[in-house]
This record gives C-alpha cells, structure tokens and sequence, in this order.
C-alpha cells in the first residue's frame, strides 16, 4: 500500500483510537486495533502490491468496518464509581447506624468517606410513586466503598460527556481507571457521609442537594465533594433522589393512596434529613447544628424545604447557590398543583394507562424520557400548603439564618446556541418582558452586536436566576432572618462565572494539579469555602481572619467574590425594579 493509503489508514486508526477514549470503551478495545492495524500491515506488505486500486479502497474499507465493529464489541460496561480513586484504599473503623453498621474508605487527605449508605427502600415495583419506606436492616458490616447508581435518568453517551468536558470544562484527564458507563436505576436511595479522620464529637454537619433540573445530576461529582468541608472539622452528606417522572409527577390516584402527588424527590430528601437526625452523632456529628446547602435545582429543593413543614426542626440554616423559588412567579422548576395533575392526566393518557399499577408495570428505561414533562416543585398542599413566596409572607421559614447569591453569568450555557444579535435582540426581550420590554430595552440599548449579546445574557441571568435571590433577601429581611447575598464574578480557565461555576470554590475542592486555575482562584476558594464553614459552624459567615461578609437590609448590597472581594451595590437593582412591577411584587 503506498503513502495515500497509509495516511488514510493511519488517520482511522488515530479517530478510533479518540473514539474508544473519549466513549470509555474497555481497555480490550485498544488491543484489538493493534491486532487490527498489525494484521492491514501484513495484509500490505504481502498482498496489496499485486492489487488493483479498487482492492484497495475495498480493504480500507473493511478495516474501518473492523474498528467500527471493534468500537461495539468493547462498549463500556455499566460500573458503579468508586469512593477512592486508588485501588485497595484503607478502610475505616466500623460504625453503627439504626439499621446495621458500616465501613467506608480513608481518602488521601486523611478523611474518611463512606459511600453508598441506604437512607430508605428502593422506590420500585409497588412502591414508584410512594413515600418513602425505611430501609431493611442487614446483619453483616455494609462495606461502602462504591457510590450507590444515579438517580434514573437519561444518560448521554460517553462520548458526549467526555466532549463536554473539553469544549465546556475544559479539564478532560485521560485515564485507564474510568472505563466504563456511570450505572443509573430507579433504586438510587442511598447517601455519603465525608467526615473527618478519626473520632469526632459534636461536629457541624452539612446537607448538600444536588442540582440538575430536578432531571439528572449525581451526588459524586468532584465539584461538591464533601472532602474539602471535612477537612474543615465539617461532616458533608449528600444524597440521591428521585428525578424527572419518577420524583414529581403527579395524579389524583397518588393523593388517594398517599395524601400527596408531585414531590417524591422532597420527600426523598425530607427522609435523608430525618436519617441524618438519628444517625450522625454515631458519625461524631451534631444533629442540632446542620446546614442544608443547594445549587441550581437542589437551592430550588432547599428553597421549599425552608418553608414546609414536614422538614421544620431537621435543619437549622441554609445555603442556596445560584436559584430559589421565592419570587411570586418563580420562572422555572416550579408549578400549581392544577397544573401538576393535568400534565399527570396526559401522561397517563400517552402510556395508554387507566391506573397507576398500570403505570407501574412500564419499564424504568420506558418512563425515563418523560423527565422534561415531570421535573416541577408542586404545590401539593402536603410538602407546601402554598407557593414559598406567600408562606413566607405569612412569616412561614424553617432556616434561622441563610447565605445564599448567583453568579455574573448564570445565563452562559443556557443561551450557548441562542444568542442575540441586533436583529433578533428587542424580539427576545419583548418575547419575556411583554408590556414591560419598553422599560428594558430602555435600560439596555445595545449599539453593536456583541452589546445586544451581553445585554441579552445579562437580562436573562437576572430573569430566571438572579432577580428571585433578590426576593428572597426582601423576604429574609422582612421576616427577621440574618440573609448574607453574594455575586461571583471570577474568571477562570474553566467555567469561569457561568451557571455552577462556583462550587468548586465554595466546596473548596480546586484539584491541587489544575492549570485552569491560578494561585488567585485558590486564595478565592479559601475565603469562599472559609465563610461558608464559619456560617454552617455558628451562623455568621465573618469570624477569625475573614470579615467584612455584611447583610444588607434593603437589599441595594451584595458581596462580590471575584477578582476584588468586599461589598458593592447590587448592579441590577433598575432591571429588578421592572421586573417587581411586571411580576406584581
């Protein structure tokens, strides 16, 4: 075969290659395309000279068709993440919970994680669409060494993770030790604990939900790991929850049966809190001293638990990152029970189902896809009696003392292929603001292209995250509640101030060998996750080496962690004027 053919050879052989990486075919998968290009190699030297040119495109084409075959016959097998990304890591003393004892595994750090740990029964078969059952004791030491699946939902491929992790994160690893599919399964009830080393007492403890749309999302991404609180004297548990249909839909049947419809995520987390209520202090953590913290859809779920009162006494402050749902209209994960009930009806009528045991005959994998229909907070009158904005209103909280804010560009992966122009930008904003657009477009009256594109990001950021963080300032003021409100606006060499690019900071869990980030961001993730410990150890996000975090009453102030940190006036407050008039506050 002479050079063009090997040059085409050699350029399938590398896309193959990027192809069993990126999609986390097994590592059998890299033998055989040796054995493959091994054999086009013996194929060339002893055949092709006497070949027509028509052989050989044929047999460049048969070799394509192997590595395609190959790519199939090494697919990623369905795995469960590992609590330790080393094999055969140190275990941990055994400790004993209401329902059987437990062992997990030391990290490098020195903190101890122990993943995986049933908090309630597997909502399956009989009991999809029920409340919370407790979980079987067992007899033997639970070795918790593996996170439990992901909550169900539908899974991109591999290769499309690992693509987002280039283009988007900017932080794709190559590694010989994640060669598989992350497994997904309705019997996803399970939580983590991160404590620190050793025997603990009295230790502050910290609930972390989540986000995800109330869709997707897993409780072991490296973002919110909980190691970084441990090794601030802080225990960290996260769980898993029913997402998308299996969490919040809705029909008349469930309030029958269960006095309730629509929020079974909730009340999969109102059921983690009660589990860390009986069980932390055998962990050395405080139950009278928890902070329930939440990003995006989880600061949504946190939102609703402040105000119901089936989650009153199980948590004492809270932290919502980039959401809530106190506004009077809040713009997204959110609906009336009416609403809930009817969309419910439709359901039931696409699946041809006239009851629910019906329903619960249909296959997990079946039902998945209906997650963009059924991913709402209801107000079922059970979790909420009323919208948070009017129970709090009537004085209605659970929290005594709440940190909470958004970030410079929550709108970045949101409007990615939806971006304004001047052609297009006024359509945008009338399209949201209707009658009150002209008061917009007069606030924001862009000249050039890419002013239109900022103009636009900005207003939609301020509409569907940032405005509703003002309102529940107002509302933390009103009713006595010490409210710290933050902004971050720090650039980076990965997410920057987009949706979610915070966590890493306040989590403080920036990996050691990153280059995305510089000695600026660590120093940033210091004092970030330092208020943090300080607020979710006693309440006040100032205290030792860090002050200067203040309230602000009217709600004209937040503090700016970003390039310089201190207390600046809110840059929106005319936008939120408008939209308080557009939405009757």
């Amino acid at each position: 075969m002479k050079a063009p053919g090997w040059i085409i050879t050699i350029a399938i052989s590398i896309l193959m290659a990027a192809v069993l990486e990126l999609n986390k075919n097994t590592l059998f998968g890299w033998l055989l395309l040796v054995i493959a290009l091994a054999g086009m190699a013996v194929i060339s030297r002893k055949y092709m000279g006497t070949w027509s040119r028509w052989k050989k495109a044929l047999s460049i084409a048969a070799y394509m068709a192997v590595c395609v075959g190959i790519v199939f016959i090494t697919w990623p097998p369905v795995k469960r993440v590992p609590a330790a990304d080393t094999a055969n890591p140190p275990r941990t003393e055994v400790y004993s919970t209401a329902y059987g004892d437990v062992r997990g595994v030391v990290l490098g750090s020195g903190v101890e994680l122990f993943a995986g740990i049933p908090y309630a029964a597997p909502p399956v078969d009989e009991l999809r669409w029920k409340k919370p059952q407790d979980p079987e004791p067992w007899e033997n030491v639970l070795e918790c060494d593996t996170f439990a699946p992901m909550s169900m939902q539908v899974q991109n491929l591999p290769i499309y993770n690992s693509l987002a992790q280039i283009v988007g994160y900017h932080d794709y690893r190559i590694s010989l030790n994640d060669n598989y599919r992350e497994a997904n399964s309705e019997d996803s009830l399970y939580l983590n604990i991160w404590k620190p080393a050793g025997r603990v007492e009295k230790a502050p403890v910290a609930v972390y939900i989540h986000g995800g749309s109330l869709q997707t999302g897993q409780p072991w991404y490296q973002d919110y790991s909980g190691e970084g609180y441990a090794r601030d004297g802080v225990i960290c548990v996260n769980m898993g929850y029913r997402l998308g249909v299996f969490g919040f839909l809705a029909t008349e049947e469930m309030m029958e049966e269960e006095g309730t419809a629509g929020n079974f995520g909730l009340l999969d987390q109102i059921k983690a809190l009660e589990w860390v209520r009986q069980n932390i202090a055998n962990f050395g953590g405080d139950p009278d001293t928890i902070t329930l913290i939440g990003e995006s859809a989880g600061a949504v779920c946190v939102d609703a638990l402040c105000v119901s009162p089936l989650a009153s006494g199980l948590f004492r402050r809270a932290i919502l990152e980039s959401s809530t749902i106190s506004s009077t209209e809040p713009p997204h994960s959110y609906r009336l029970f009416d609403e809930a009930l009817s969309s419910g009806e439709d359901l039931m009528e696409r699946y041809n189902c006239a009851t629910l045991e019906e329903l619960r005959k249909i296959p997990a994998q079946t039902l998945v896809g209906e997650q963009e229909t059924q991913h709402h907070v209801t107000i079922d009158g059970y979790v909420l009696p009323d919208t948070p904005y009017a129970l709090r209103k009537q004085g209605v909280h659970n929290e005594e003392a709440v940190i909470h804010g958004y970030n410079a560009e929550e709108s970045g992966p949101f409007i990615l292929f939806s971006h304004a122009n001047l052609s297009n930008y006024e359509e945008k904003v009338r399209r949201w603001a209707g009658e009150y657009a002209d008061d917009i477009l007069a606030l924001y009256d862009p000249s050039t292209d890419e002013e239109a594109d900022r103009y636009w990001a900005k207003i939609y950021g301020a509409i569907f995250f940032n405005y509703s963080h003002y309102c529940l300032n107002r509302l933390e003021q009103e009713n006595g509640v010490p409210s710290w409100e933050y902004l971050f606006t720090k650039d980076n060499g990965r997410l920057g101030s987009w949706h979610s690019g915070e966590m890493v900071y306040t989590f403080g869990v920036i990996p050691a060998d990153s280059k995305l980030y510089t000695e600026k961001d660590r120093k940033l993730s210091e004092m970030m996750h330092g208020y943090l410990v300080n607020f979710v150890k006693n309440g006040d996000p100032n205290g030792g080496a860090l002050s200067g975090f203040d309230q602000s009453p009217d709600s004209s102030k937040v503090m700016e962690f970003g390039v310089i940190t201190g207390m600046i006036e809110e840059p929106d407050l005319a936008l939120y004027e408008v939209l308080d008039r557009m939405y009757g506050w």
